[in-house]
């Protein structure tokens, strides 16, 4: 039944202009092809599409097809027989429909799932979107940008891996994701390289690569970890993903102006990732002048690092460690130059190894963040030590000021006056004893029920000896702090 009211649309439209289409007749074909899909007539279908007399209609209404096709192979699983029939259905509406509404019908499936379904449709289309856009003549890069956002939202919304065994394991499918996005990548970067011409169209292609490269090195690369140097590490697809993107961003395409531009985008993650992968894992390190110093480069990196420890996650602000500690491994002890310290990323980064050192709830990070603080004081010039061990003393006496202002001395007038105020209720209580037996007590606006004199006042007494208490300990504070001052002047002294 579905199969004749298909070919009943189909005759009727045969006999009418392209441009004379109406609406109607887009949402007829359309239903009738899902019914068609839905009981299994795919060998008829399959015939209706190829046949020759049907190719403008094809060609404008078939595009409305590809969902049902979609949505079919991955709901049931299907025999091999009836698997390949739909494959074929997917690949011949590609190859013959309007490439412009295929590419809009495309990305809607691929925005459209949530969870471990995600990878299912990603992997199923980044072929046929290929396919697609190879196919576009006009806007290229624009359908290229839209394509590459699409898929850059949907590879964010997917966890990132990062045990061995996550990575191995890939349950949601954002490794062979990555996989599948480079061979999807290819040929549009070949085509960039291989058109010697700084067309507009050209350029524009250009800028819509490296914004999805810059924004891949933000995620997932950023927080992912990577196998250990290994022969496992051949398997690691996130760690091959690493490896072509930065080939793609390294090929003589995109000049430094252009990476500049980029970072000013706030991409500052991006680009901290990047000289992670670069320095730290050494991938087209080989690229980089070989006249540049050991101290230039640490400088270069010192912004890059700052980002990394100001982020919160463990696999984030680890890799700022390994960062700084791979520059710092290149300078000979005492010769790092203490005008460096000028740099405000030079003092804002052993703040963050001091904040890893206190915050970070794993062990092994706080010991690694204290050895990389000592090396990097090893690493000053004498000049440098002192300026650095300086303004530590500077901010130790601030820190003291502000202690002694803003805490030690409203600690002291709340505790004489309240001392005061429970002196002066152990008075009254007391002259309240002498007239009646039993006193009443509010607490806030709420009357709680009577004591006695006598509890009354042994509460009394109580809290007076609890602000003795306190005020003993803020003696002992106070005689610490001003012992540690002395010590620090002749210090300085």
């Amino acid at each position: 039944m579905a199969v004749e009211e298909l070919l009943s649309i189909i005759k009727r439209c045969q006999i009418l202009e392209e441009q004379d289409f109406k609406e109607e007749d887009f949402g007829l074909f359309q239903l009738a092809g899902q019914r068609c899909i839905d009981e299994e007539h795919i060998d008829q279908l399959l015939e209706i599409i190829q046949n020759e007399k049907n190719k403008v209609i094809v060609k404008n209404m078939g595009w409305n097809l590809v969902g049902s096709v979609v949505r079919s192979l991955l709901s049931n699983e299907k025999e091999d027989d009836k698997g390949k029939c739909h494959f074929l259905l997917l690949d011949l509406l590609v190859k013959l429909c309007n490439p412009k509404e295929l590419l809009l019908g495309l990305l809607e499936l691929i925005e459209e799932p949530s969870g471990k379904q995600i990878s299912q449709i990603f992997l199923l289309l980044l072929q046929p979107l290929q396919t697609v856009i190879q196919k576009l003549c006009n806007n290229k890069a624009y359908s290229v940008g839209l394509a590459l956002s699409t898929l850059w939202s949907q590879l964010s919304l997917l966890p990132v891996p990062y045990s061995k065994e996550q990575i191995q394991a890939d349950d949601y499918g954002l490794c062979q994701c990555c996989k599948a996005l480079i061979e999807f990548m290819k040929p549009i970067v070949e085509c960039v390289i291989d058109n010697k011409e700084n067309s507009v169209e050209n350029e524009k292609l250009k800028d819509e690569i490296l914004k999805f490269c810059l924004k891949s090195l933000k995620c997932p690369l950023l927080t992912a970890q990577f196998l250990e140097q290994s022969e496992e590490a051949g398997d690691d697809l996130l760690k091959c993903f690493e490896s072509e993107i930065i080939g793609f961003l390294k090929k003589k395409t995109w000049d430094y102006l252009e990476f500049e531009e980029e970072e000013d985008k706030q991409l500052s993650d991006s680009m901290a990732s990047l000289a992670y992968l670069v320095f730290v894992h050494g991938i087209s390190i080989d690229q980089l002048p070989m006249v540049l110093s050991p101290s230039y480069l640490l400088q270069f990196n010192m912004g890059h690092i700052e980002v990394l420890l100001q982020r919160t996650e463990e696999s984030v602000f680890s890799k700022g460690l390994d960062l700084l500690e791979n520059g710092l491994w290149r300078i000979e002890d005492n010769s790092l130059l203490h005008q460096y310290l000028e740099i405000k990323s030079f003092l804002t980064v052993p703040q963050g190894l001091v904040k890893v050192m206190t915050l970070c709830p794993i062990e092994t990070l706080r010991k690694k963040g204290l050895a990389v603080l000592q090396l990097y004081i090893n690493k000053l010039d004498p000049q440098g030590k002192y300026t650095y061990l300086d303004r530590i003393m500077a901010l130790l006496n601030l820190l003291r000021y502000l202690i002694e202002n803003n805490f030690l001395r409203p600690l002291h007038t709340g505790l004489n006056m309240s001392k005061a105020h429970f002196e002066a209720e152990i008075k009254n209580s007391q002259e309240v004893q002498k007239s009646k037996d039993h006193c009443s007590l509010n607490t806030g606006r709420e009357e709680i029920p009577n004591m006695p004199p006598e509890m009354q006042l042994k509460v009394l007494h109580s809290a007076l000896f609890t602000f003795d208490l306190i005020e003993s300990v803020l003696a002992r504070v106070e005689l610490i702090e001003t012992k540690t001052k002395s010590i620090s002047e002749e210090n300085m002294g």
